[in-house]
Parts: C-alpha cells; sequence; structure tokens
C-alpha cells in the first residue's frame, strides 16, 4: 500500500492545529491550581464558563469559598448532576469541599465556575486573571486561557437555586 504514511499524517496535522495553552501551575500552600480554562463565548453572550483542577497534597482539607475576576460582574461556584432523566445546574452556596491528597477538578458537566455579567466576550487565544480565594489556604491570582466554544447549547438543562 503506497499511502501508509497518511494516517500518521494527518494525526500529526490535527495535534499541530489542536490549540496549546502555556499556562503553568500555580501553587498556594499545599493547594496547586493548574489546567485554569474557559471557553470562548459568542459576542453580548452574558455568562460563560470556567474550569480547572485543584489538587491538595497537604493533610487539611480546605474549601473553596469565592471567586473573581474584572471581566465579570460575579463568578459563582456550580454544580451540574443529573436529577432523574433531566441535568440540573446549582450553586455551591456552602463552597467546594477541597479534601486532602485529592484532587478535585472544575469540568464541563460538573462542577465549574460561572462567569455572570460579562463585561466582553472571552475571545479563544486571550487569557484573564480569575483570583480564587480558599477558607484555610487564603487568595491566589491564576491567569485563565480562553479556548474554543464547545458544547452549544444546553438541552435538557434547567437551572435551579437548590
Amino acid at each position: 500500500m503506497p499511502f501508509k504514511w497518511i494516517p500518521t499524517l494527518a494525526a500529526a496535522l490535527m495535534l499541530a492545529a489542536a490549540p496549546t495553552f502555556a499556562q503553568d501551575d500555580t501553587t498556594l500552600g499545599s493547594l496547586t491550581i493548574s489546567a485554569a480554562m474557559a471557553r470562548a463565548t459568542p459576542p453580548h453572550a452574558p455568562v460563560g464558563g470556567g474550569f480547572l483542577t485543584i489538587t491538595n497534597g497537604g493533610d487539611e482539607d480546605d474549601r473553596l469559598v469565592a471567586a473573581s475576576t474584572p471581566i465579570a460582574g460575579r463568578v459563582e461556584i456550580h454544580e451540574m448532576k443529573m436529577d432523574g432523566d433531566v441535568m440540573r445546574m446549582r450553586p455551591v452556596t456552602d463552597g467546594l469541599p477541597i479534601p486532602a491528597g485529592q484532587t478535585v477538578v472544575l469540568e464541563p458537566g460538573g462542577y465549574h465556575l460561572m462567569l455572570m455579567e460579562l463585561t466582553d466576550a472571552l475571545t479563544e487565544g486571550d487569557t484573564f486573571e480569575l483570583s480564587l480565594t480558599f477558607e484555610k489556604a487564603g487568595e491566589v491570582t491564576v491567569t485563565v486561557d480562553i479556548g474554543p466554544r464547545g458544547m452549544s447549547g444546553a438541552h435538557g438543562m434547567r437551572h435551579s437555586d437548590g
């Protein structure tokens, strides 16, 4: 077969075209915050989503209690989970536990940050600063990379307060 190299070339081209982010891990005490990213939004979108990973390498539990950014009027910690056949999203009002020795991932379809009252669209390739406040470790600011839009639409999702 004369074109055995085509699948290899195609894979290499896809990897080369994939966005890469240069954000470094941020450490605050025994906590390590990594992979901070948000999805690009359409113009005039009022909300966006923020995602990151928090690893607690210490012996003491902590809790993410607040977040803020200059690009949004407010930031809320949210959880998405199935309620029967419906995916529901609700704010986490008591903070997000970060157990000792464990990693908590804020990702689409689970815990995430809702960037509310955006001052401008989130544009792919840009970055913004996000301050995270932890119950015990204190406050730290991370740089958030803005990646491509994804999972447009929210079919079957209901936002509730409880």
